[in-house]
C-alpha cells in the first residue's frame, strides 16, 4: 500500500491537466480510451452521452453520499482503498479493468476513497487515453495520460510504501 505524505497534499490539489467547466467543453477525439475518476465526473460524462471505458467511483462526492446512481453497461469490480492511500487492491483492479476493456466497459466501486486512483490510472493507461476527474467547485480536469506518466511516476516515488 502507498500512503500519501502530508507534504504532497497541496501539490496534488492542483490540476494535472486542463481544467474545463464541464466535460462537454473538452475536445474528445473519436475512439479515445476514456477513464473517469469520481461520481460527479462519471455522471456528467454519461449525461453528455460519453460512456467511460473505465469509471472509478466511491459513491461519495466531497466525502458526502453521492446523489447520483451511476449505471451504464459496465462490468463491476469492487475494492477497498482508505482515504490518502493507493492499495494494491485498487492498483490491481485498475490494471485488470484496463486489460479487459477491449471487450467490456468496467466500473470500479471503491470502498473508501477513489481520489488518488488518478495516479495509477495515468501510469497503467493505454496509448491515447483521456482521464477525467473532478476539481472540487471548479469543474473537470482532462489529463492526456501519456503526457503525465513521468510526473505520476515521480509523485508515486514520494509516497510511503507500507507492506
Amino acid at each position: 500500500m502507498l500512503i500519501l505524505p502530508e507534504r504532497l497534499r497541496r501539490k496534488l490539489k492542483k490540476p494535472f491537466g486542463r481544467l474545463y467547466t464541464s466535460p462537454g467543453d473538452a475536445p474528445i477525439p473519436e475512439g479515445a480510451f476514456i477513464i473517469s475518476v469520481g461520481d460527479a465526473t462519471t455522471h456528467n460524462l454519461l449525461k453528455i452521452g460519453l460512456k467511460p471505458n473505465l469509471a472509478i467511483i466511491d459513491n461519495l462526492i466531497q466525502r458526502k453520499t453521492s446523489k447520483y446512481k451511476i449505471r451504464y453497461d459496465a462490468k463491476i469490480l469492487k475494492c477497498k482503498n482508505p482515504p490518502g492511500t493507493i492499495t494494491d487492491e485498487l492498483w490491481t483492479s485498475i490494471k485488470e479493468a484496463i486489460k479487459s476493456t477491449k471487450k467490456d466497459n468496467f466500473m470500479i466501486i471503491v470502498d473508501g476513497e477513489e481520489d488518488l486512483a488518478v495516479l495509477p490510472s495515468i501510469i497503467l493507461a493505454p496509448q491515447d487515453t483521456l482521464i477525467f476527474y473532478g476539481q472540487p467547485n471548479e469543474g473537470v480536469v482532462l489529463v492526456k495520460a501519456e503526457k503525465m506518466k513521468q510526473k505520476a511516476e515521480e509523485l508515486l516515488k514520494q509516497f510511503k510504501e507500507v507492506k
